[in-house]
């Protein structure tokens, strides 16, 4: 994990503290969407939905929406892991399935169910296709004119996109997300809340709280790697001992027969 005085837009702790402005994050959303939405009602960082005691929960970067749609934004980078392993895909599924179910356990009918758009940011291209963005919406596979139309759409952004084919804004805002420039109003505004967030120490004491608890668990897995390794050494060491031990006494057995004979 990075210093906190290091943290940018991209990173997930930053990205869920600069978005909490409602009026900032309305305009990133409709960026990417290339359409106006309206004036959003609710929202929240780091919603957590679980089901269950030991049901696996998931935390979404930014939940928030109106009475007509629904927005979960997700900043999304590669790491150290491939593309195929983060299964963006099926995570997005995952992420979706979850909504609608707190919506629907909160009374809401079938024909209630907003709008959900399940939008991934991602520093690098997900599909690997060379294009912008990719937006999927459910088709019927024999006649692709006819749309389903449940009110879902899913949306990867691939911001390392160099192509001149896009609206100026949507290539101002990856530029700045891959070199942090600021070109225009929109990522002006975020380099200045990404700045003034620097400075605001409850949430620095909150990222380093979050920060040693990774550094804990990190140190707990290896920690518990390294006992399972020596376990495993110890394990292995045992069975090659009686696999001698058990060869050993074959040629014994084998030495009393010649010595008879």
């Amino acid at each position: 994990m990075k210093n906190y005085d290091e943290l940018d837009f991209t990173d997930d702790f930053m990205f869920g503290k600069v978005m909490e402005d409602k009026s900032l994050c309305k305009d990133v959303l409709e960026c990417i969407l290339q359409r106006h939405i309206e004036k959003l009602e609710d929202l929240t960082p780091q919603r957590e939905f679980r089901y269950t005691a030991d049901g696996k929960p998931i935390k979404l970067d930014i939940f928030t929406g109106n009475k007509h749609e629904i927005f979960d934004a997700e900043m999304q980078k590669s790491g150290k892991q491939s593309t195929e392993n983060l299964n963006l895909p099926r995570r997005a599924r995952f992420y979706q399935s979850s909504i609608d179910t707190d919506l629907m356990n909160k009374g809401m009918r079938y024909q209630d169910l907003p709008d959900s758009n399940i939008i991934f940011i991602c520093t690098f291209d997900p599909f690997k296709k060379g294009k912008a963005l990719y937006e999927f919406r459910e088709i019927c596979t024999d006649e692709p004119q006819i749309e389903l139309a449940n009110g879902t759409t899913k949306i990867f952004c691939n911001s390392c996109y160099t192509g001149e084919d896009i609206p100026q804004g949507l290539r101002d805002f990856y530029n700045y997300l891959k070199n942090h420039i600021v070109t225009n109003k929109l990522t002006a505004r975020i380099e200045s809340a990404v700045k003034e967030a620097r400075l605001n120490e409850k949430w620095r004491s909150q990222y380093m709280k979050e920060k040693l608890i990774f550094m804990d668990y990190k140190e707990e897995g290896r920690a518990e790697g390294f006992a399972e390794g020596r376990a495993e050494e110890r394990k292995n060491t045992l069975k090659e001992k009686k696999r001698a031990d058990a060869a050993e006494a074959r040629v014994r057995e084998l030495e009393k027969m010649l010595a008879k004979s």
